[in-house]
């Protein structure tokens, strides 16, 4: 078992030594903030670090099987980028106070909700001095284009234990998901993948040989399409929709080009159109401070 960095040693953030948890922080002997475990060799290595539970704060599905298989408890805890609602800080505080430790805080990519989380956890729960919370988060890569969360982890306090003590401790492992939240985070995994195919000259990258550039951008597409017949969706301001159908043109344009084994510099033109739509939107809708949107 690796030994993490004891109490009287941890002055700040610390890089966790770790080959398959992307971004991975120890910000206090009990918590580890990081990205998302994926496959059996990184929940052997949470394994190999003590850690006990896992805590999900993305939207996608935790892989509960695999943790169990290796002794492992998740719990699903999802938030989004305009920031922590305080009803979830005090839930993740009272988990990181109460549950078995080590604790692993992930999110997708590590770098920006799950810091964030374990920031706003770990103040509310006393292991860590708000003045901290700031140099985390930036330790951590946190884009200050978040401000929603820098503004949940700046604000974070110490809460009264007699408060978290109140809170009910039937934490889920798989939480309700709205449908508009899922298909975004299967939308994300996509344009991941496409992005990692762009890295490796447009052919499927070594650490993911199955992929298949073309059939990655059709499912792009088939993602985009999927959104806008959701319910929620046709709700949502015209312009919303106009991100999505522009960025659904862009996919397909993508994937035909691709097909064609069309010049480099037009598939990366495609993909960037399709980036820099998903940015728009993002600034928009998703990313702004829960306090403004309450305006």
């Amino acid at each position: 078992m690796r030994a993490l960095i004891a109490e009287d040693q941890l002055h700040q953030p610390t890089r966790v030594s770790a080959t398959y948890l992307p971004n991975a922080y120890q910000l206090h002997p009990k918590v580890i903030s990081g990205g998302l475990p994926d496959g059996d060799a990184a929940f052997e290595e949470l394994a190999n670090l003590g850690v006990k539970t896992i805590i999900s704060v993305d939207g996608a599905t935790p892989d509960v099987e695999t943790a169990k298989k290796h002794g492992l408890r998740y719990v699903h805890l999802p938030h989004g980028y305009d920031g922590i609602p305080q009803s979830r800080a005090k839930e993740l505080a009272k988990a990181v106070r109460d549950l078995p430790g080590p604790i692993y805080i992930h999110c997708h990519h590590g770098k920006h909700r799950s810091p964030a989380a374990a920031v706003v956890a770990c103040v509310a729960a006393g292991f860590v001095d708000p003045v901290n919370a700031e140099l985390i988060l930036r330790t951590a890569g946190t884009s200050e284009s978040y401000r929603g969360l820098y503004q949940s982890a700046l604000s974070a306090r110490r809460a009264d234990a007699r408060l978290l003590d109140a809170i009910a401790t039937d934490y889920p492992d798989r939480a309700a998901i709205p449908p508009l939240a899922e298909a975004m985070v299967a939308l994300e995994h996509t344009h991941d993948h496409l992005k990692q195919i762009a890295a490796a000259g447009w052919k499927a990258p070594p650490s993911h040989p199955d992929l298949e550039p073309a059939h990655e951008a059709l499912m792009l597409g088939e993602h985009f399409k999927e959104l806008l017949r959701l319910d929620s969706v046709r709700q949502e301001p015209v312009e919303f929709q106009r991100y999505l159908t522009e960025s659904q043109t862009a996919a397909e344009q993508l994937e035909n080009d691709l097909r064609k084994m069309s010049p480099t510099e037009k598939l990366v033109a495609s993909l960037q159109r399709i980036s820099d739509r998903c940015a728009d939107c993002h600034r928009r809708f998703r990313d702004v401070p829960i306090s403004e949107k309450r305006k």
